[in-house]
């Protein structure tokens, strides 16, 4: 999306201190390829001018939480994970969104699916998962539980009469029953999580190393939330068996300890959980815009109905 087309105060702002960031009061050179907005929603707009990129954080974005979850990004630990935000004093606010500065990284090409990093994306999630929790300062619990409960919330308010939200409404009572709507997401273990984690969090360093981005939902909890949603896209026959098997064998490989002798005993509930996030967005999603499902959107309501199915079919009917 080029600037020119773009309006607002958000972006417009937020475009001034990227140029601001690179070039001070100096003259930009920088040519169009290099000065584009690459995300314009509520819960992040970032802006790219030269080889920074500038976001605008959620509005309402608690200080102490977004503090700690940028001293995370920063810290010496996760170097080789993380990709680190720019020293220095380069942020600030645009209303009640804090800004942050970051180097661009160039991200994983959507027009190549077969060349996505799915192992390498597995190895750097088992290394944030093992890497101790820093003690200072403290951080939240990650979001990856929360944000599945916040999206049921935006269908409800958005698409409550939809055909198929009963459909999604009780794959979320499924998850519910089984404890995974709290912030913890159905446990406490206090591993380093991403929270939200899927391709489009992923950039190549200065090196042309992998990183991981995006530490707005990072924080401690299950580490199973972070296989979330490459589990539910396997579940959902949207992400192919050999692919799943590199990305979980990969991450096993690696040490991660999300998952045991039986995976699916502890990815089950997550995947449930951005099933159903995915399709509570996809009927919010097309509500707001006055259209039908997409194909993949219409997969995600179908996964949601076989959720709901094989969650209370009776044993035998189970087994049969």
């Amino acid at each position: 999306m080029e600037l020119a087309e773009t309006g607002g105060d958000v972006l417009g702002a937020l475009a001034r201190m990227a140029r601001g960031a690179v070039h001070g009061e100096g003259e930009c050179g920088c040519g169009p390829e290099e000065v584009r907005v690459l995300a314009d929603r509520e819960d992040g707009a970032v802006v790219r001018h030269g080889g920074l990129v500038a976001k605008a954080h959620a509005p309402g974005t608690e200080d102490a939480p977004h503090a700690a979850r940028l001293a995370l990004a920063a810290h010496p630990d996760l170097g080789g994970i993380l990709l680190p935000p720019v020293p220095g004093p380069r942020s600030g606010r645009i209303g009640d969104r804090p800004v942050t500065v970051w180097p661009y990284g160039p991200p994983v090409d959507p027009g190549d699916p077969d060349a996505a990093p799915w192992e390498e994306a597995a190895r750097l999630l088992a290394l944030l998962h093992r890497t101790p929790p820093p003690a200072d300062p403290a951080l939240p619990a990650m979001r990856a539980p929360a944000k599945a409960a916040l999206a049921v919330g935006r269908m409800l308010r958005t698409a409550p009469d939809h055909p198929a939200a009963a459909t999604v409404l009780a794959a979320w009572r499924t998850v519910t029953d089984d404890g995974g709507s709290g912030p913890g997401g159905g446990g406490t273990r206090a591993y380093l999580c991403h929270g939200d984690f899927h391709l489009g969090q992923l950039v190549r360093d200065f090196r042309g190393a992998w990183r991981l981005i995006d530490v707005d939902d990072a924080g401690l909890g299950d580490p199973a939330w972070d296989l979330a949603r490459p589990a539910a896209w396997f579940a959902a026959g949207l992400l192919p068996a050999d692919v799943w098997a590199r990305f979980l064998g990969a991450y096993e490989e690696a040490g991660g300890p999300a998952t045991g002798t039986d995976p699916w005993a502890r990815l089950d509930l997550p995947a449930r959980a951005l099933t159903v996030q995915t399709a509570a967005l996809a009927l919010a999603k097309s509500a707001a815009e006055e259209r039908a499902l997409d194909e993949v959107e219409a997969v995600m309501i179908d996964t949601c109905a076989r959720i709901t199915v094989s969650r209370t079919a009776p044993a035998s009917a189970a087994s049969s």
